[in-house]
């Protein structure tokens, strides 16, 4: 495969401008081993991993099977629904990583202390006004988390905001959503985005320890299949939109919605949402129930068979 320098490249010292974006229950050491013996950096959530212990093997394992020119990270929800988030941060610092990318919440904490042992911090944003908070705080790179993105996605559309970002930040920009093809990639590129970060295409991949239903969903449904629900974790997350999903909606209940604007009691409602959203979220991934609530963005309209993470890659070069 061709490879094609960026800023990106020469940052993570990879072969394509490509990160394979962390995706909860998803990505494992096993997709991330592949995806950097194919040229590209992998990235995988803290909370993937229940305790530290599962987290300390996971670096171990991936620093061992490291190629030359590999690159690997994990991503920090840094907000207060993570309560793991502290020993998660001290733990990546302790045993390093290539990079962190912070999520849903002030990164201030994690820049520091992971500045201070060498490793990159990106941080995903979904507007300038986040993007030069972050900035300011001291971080490599912002993450473009557009409205094309799976999960936890933005409002503004790649052509809004990466022009936005790389216009008025002085660090570079990383486009996160809208990226399944090689195409796609290129678009991102020329819209000032030193490189991409991409999930969904890769959840039917041959690595990924999910059940057959969630990989074959992503063959078989498409990006008109996609629709917002805040049942996850109390902030609109992409999911794909099956009968289950039909069924019990995608807004919040009405007491949820009252909860949420009492300022005392937020937090915990956030919470609870977050427990159990998750854990519908994790009983879907694993194993075969009716109960399907899989997380996914428009670009699984092109995954058309279930492949290796190589195979995937291959679709952007």
């Amino acid at each position: 495969m061709d490879s094609k320098k960026t800023a990106l490249t020469e940052m993570l010292s990879i072969k394509h401008p490509i990160i394979m974006a962390p995706m909860f229950l998803v990505s494992n050491v096993k997709m991330s081993i592949a995806g950097m013996n194919s040229g590209v950096a992998a990235c995988i959530p803290a909370l993937n991993y229940r305790n530290t212990d599962l987290l300390k093997e996971a670096i171990i394992e991936l620093k061992a099977a490291k190629p030359e020119g590999g690159s690997f990270g994990f991503n920090l929800i840094v907000n207060k629904s993570n309560i793991k988030y502290k020993e998660q941060l001290d733990v990546i610092c302790e045993y390093g990583a290539d990079f962190i990318i912070t999520s849903l919440g002030s990164p201030e904490e994690t820049i520091k202390k992971a500045k201070a042992k060498g490793i990159k911090v990106f941080c995903d944003v979904v507007n300038l006004e986040f993007a030069q908070k972050v900035e300011s705080l001291g971080c490599d790179a912002v993450i473009a988390v557009n409205n094309q993105a799976g999960g936890h996605r933005g409002n503004l559309s790649p052509e809004e905001l990466i022009p936005l970002l790389v216009k008025n930040c002085s660090i570079p920009v990383i486009s996160a959503g809208g990226v399944g093809n090689k195409n796609d990639l290129e678009k991102m590129l020329k819209l000032g985005a030193i490189g991409v970060s991409v999930g969904s295409p890769f959840i039917a991949s041959t690595e990924a320890d999910i059940s057959e239903e969630y990989k074959n969903a992503c063959v078989s449904y498409g990006e008109d299949d996609i629709v917002m629900t805040e049942k996850i974790s109390g902030t609109p997350c992409t999911v794909i939109n099956t009968d289950y999903v039909k069924k019990i909606g995608t807004k919040q209940t009405w007491l949820e919605t009252v909860l949420n604007k009492n300022k005392s009691l937020k937090k915990w409602v956030k919470m609870l949402r977050f427990m159990i959203g998750t854990s519908a979220v994790t009983n879907a991934a694993t194993k075969a129930t009716y109960k399907t609530v899989w997380v996914a963005g428009p670009s699984i309209e092109h995954t058309k068979k279930i492949e290796s993470v190589s195979e995937i890659v291959k679709r952007f070069i």
